[in-house]
């Protein structure tokens, strides 16, 4: 069996930005094993899978270690190889996922997807989340899906160095930090040693948390958020009721082909 694989780089307008996924288109589904064997041996933070539907397109992400609810840079890389790489001559795909239908729609800068927005809440943080911050001292600590923690600068998210060990036992997906930006709307970085991603070069999914959040507290709808990994990634957000629009580019690194 062969299969066509494209990966490419996600909220980047040059390889090597960004964050990197492989896409595989299938026919049909494959059995769920050699779906998750095929995310280990490629061995980026995600690769989705999508299957044609009367609906749009069943989609499906797995990181080297499981399958995950949400991905947003997979995604936005899942739209990008029907777009430019598979004739898909609509304007907008609908993707049928676990978080429910998701919709990305080409635009003068790129594309834009259409995701649910994440309320976070406080909470009493976890010893073993503090243990992992080091001496790093949260302003306030919520959680979504993942563990958000708010700290007091830019300079703080940047600097921080966890203790990935301390976060294996946490009941989240993970772990972002976040602070009000110096230049942009905000920053943050996210980290998901769980699912053996120690920290991820730009989360989409994770700005789902984060948009809303910063949306109340800088009092307005339109927001650029910067993850500041090593390679970065910038991500343009607007929060619009329930839902939030998350905007980036996409650029092309490799197309291969699997053998089964």
């Amino acid at each position: 069996m062969k299969l066509s694989l494209y990966q490419v780089d996600a909220f980047a307008s040059n390889p090597f930005e960004g964050n990197p996924a492989a896409v595989i288109p299938l026919d049909t589904w494959l059995e769920d094993d050699l779906l998750q064997k095929i995310a280990e041996e490629n061995n980026l933070s995600e690769t989705a899978f999508f299957v044609q539907h009367k609906e749009g397109f069943q989609l499906r992400w797995f990181t080297p270690m499981e399958e995950v609810d949400l991905c947003g840079h997979a995604t936005l890389a899942a739209a990008h190889v029907l777009f430019t790489h598979l004739g898909y001559a609509l304007d907008q795909v609908c993707f049928l996922t676990r978080s429910g239908s998701l919709y990305v729609r080409k635009t003068s800068q790129g594309y834009a997807m259409d995701f649910p927005a994440t309320k976070i809440d406080v909470i009493g943080a976890p010893e073993a989340l503090l243990k992992g911050l080091g001496n790093c001292e949260p302003r306030e600590v919520r959680a979504g899906f993942d563990y958000v923690v708010i700290l007091e600068n830019e300079a703080a998210v940047k600097t921080l160095v966890p203790d990935f060990s301390a976060w294996h036992s946490l009941d989240k997906r993970g772990v972002v930090v976040t602070a009000k930006g110096d230049k942009v709307d905000f920053v943050s970085r996210c980290f998901f040693p769980k699912l053996r991603v120690n920290e991820d070069p730009v989360t989409g999914s994770a700005h789902c948390e984060l948009a809303p959040f910063w949306a109340r507290e800088l009092d307005k709808t339109e927001l650029t958020g910067v993850q500041l990994s090593a390679r970065t990634g910038t991500v343009e957000c607007q929060v619009v009721h329930e839902r939030v629009v998350l905007c980036g580019q996409v650029a092309d690194y490799l197309t291969a082909e699997i053998s089964l």
